[in-house]
């Protein structure tokens, strides 16, 4: 069957040359965004009740811009005056670009990571004498605690935001060719919304490992898998599949 429509459970992204944009003129496909899941953060009084007392740690550990809004925020509602010594470990350059929205970043102590944690982890072992603050959601993978252990580090684990499932009621009777996912929690987020939800002629895309295991785990059938060798984004490997099904 030809694939007219797409949704992505992801924000739509602002990008103006985004490789979606590209998808929809060069397939003439339709493609939606709606987010499966959001973030929701927690009080400082919750984040209290987990003993973490901000003033004890000289370095924080960032993994995404989620994490950075979240840090700030708890910290303003403690009313904690971040001190000008604090160490920033950033998991990616997009993460340390981020923090500029609430530091003067050529007055800060910023180390930064190329994209995965485990590349940030070299200088976090540099510095193992700090103690460090992990800022997360409730959910976490499972590389990153392990990381921090194997590495020996003063580290603390404080949970100041959690992965929320979005009501998608609205789309009960709406229909796509293919459904995207990027990770196990969207498949939760379709199966809570409607678990009553028959794939048919739904084509499904996943993207990364655990996602996969996810989606195999509710018996879906997965038609798309990224990242590939031969596709290593998701919008690469739409595009072989949509090439090869709609010229028939």
């Amino acid at each position: 069957m030809k694939v007219k429509t797409i949704l992505v459970s992801q924000p739509e992204p602002k990008v103006e040359n985004s490789p979606y944009l590209q998808l929809v003129e060069k397939q003439k496909v339709k493609i939606d965004f709606r987010p499966f899941i959001h973030v929701e953060g927690l009080e400082a009084k919750d984040v209290r009740q987990q003993k973490i007392d901000l003033s004890k740690f000289t370095a924080i550990i960032l993994t995404s811009r989620n994490a950075v809004d979240h840090f700030f925020r708890v910290a303003e509602e403690m009313r904690f005056k971040v001190p000008d010594t604090m160490k920033y470990f950033c998991q990616s350059e997009a993460v340390a670009y981020y923090l500029q929205k609430y530091v003067v970043y050529r007055k800060r102590k910023i180390y930064v990571g190329k994209r995965t944690f485990e590349e940030l982890a070299p200088m976090i072992k540099k510095y193992k004498d700090e103690q460090f603050l992990l800022p997360s959601s409730d959910q976490l993978k499972p590389i990153i605690p392990d990381t921090l252990d194997k590495l020996g580090v003063n580290w603390t684990r404080a949970t100041f935001y959690k992965t929320v499932v979005s009501d998608l009621s609205d789309l009960r009777n709406v229909y796509y060719d293919i459904l995207v996912f990027f990770s196990p929690s969207g498949i939760k987020s379709l199966f809570e919304n409607f678990p009553d939800f028959e794939q048919n002629n739904t084509r499904i895309a996943v993207f990364g490992n655990s996602t996969v295991r996810a989606a195999e785990n509710k018996s879906l059938r997965i038609d798309i898998k990224a990242p590939t060798p031969e596709t290593p984004s998701m919008t690469m490997a739409l595009e072989k599949y949509i090439s090869q099904v709609n010229k028939k």
